[in-house]
């Protein structure tokens, strides 16, 4: 679900929530060693996304958001933030070339360049938390 998430909203807040979960603990985040990205830079993406970041002149960045049930993508179009939420059951990953990472939900996607090595961390972070601790399909939510 690709979502406006600027401004404060029960409804949405609870759509999201019931979606990937809620945000873990503060203790929980630091027995993971960190559930946010750096800064990721946005090389290519599906047609909808795409037509979001035209429209300003200002460099396309997002970063991801790991959740118990899934990961959020978080990205920045004129004044507003929207959230790309995905859960794990209908994330797909690619490392495709050595620098550049594809995160695909049904017909959505971003690519995203990986030039730095913390980056490649945080994604086997996303990748080893999805294959032990979440549902492998939608009946086990």
């Amino acid at each position: 679900m690709l979502i406006n998430i600027s401004y404060n909203r029960p409804a949405i807040s609870d759509k999201i929530n019931k979606e990937v979960g809620k945000p873990f603990t503060l203790f929980e985040r630091v027995k993971l060693r960190g559930t946010g990205s750096p800064k990721l830079q946005i090389t290519s993406t599906s047609i909808d996304i795409y037509n979001l970041l035209i429209l300003d002149n200002n460099a396309n960045v997002c970063n991801v958001e790991m959740r118990n049930n899934g990961i959020i993508v978080m990205f920045r179009s004129i004044l507003e933030t929207y959230a790309l939420v995905i859960p794990y059951y209908k994330l797909n990953l690619y490392k495709g070339k050595s620098e550049e990472y594809s995160i695909y939900k049904d017909h959505h996607f971003i690519k995203v360049k990986a030039d730095k090595p913390g980056i490649h961390k945080f994604f086997k972070k996303i990748i080893d938390y999805k294959s032990d601790n979440a549902p492998t399909q939608v009946g086990d939510l």
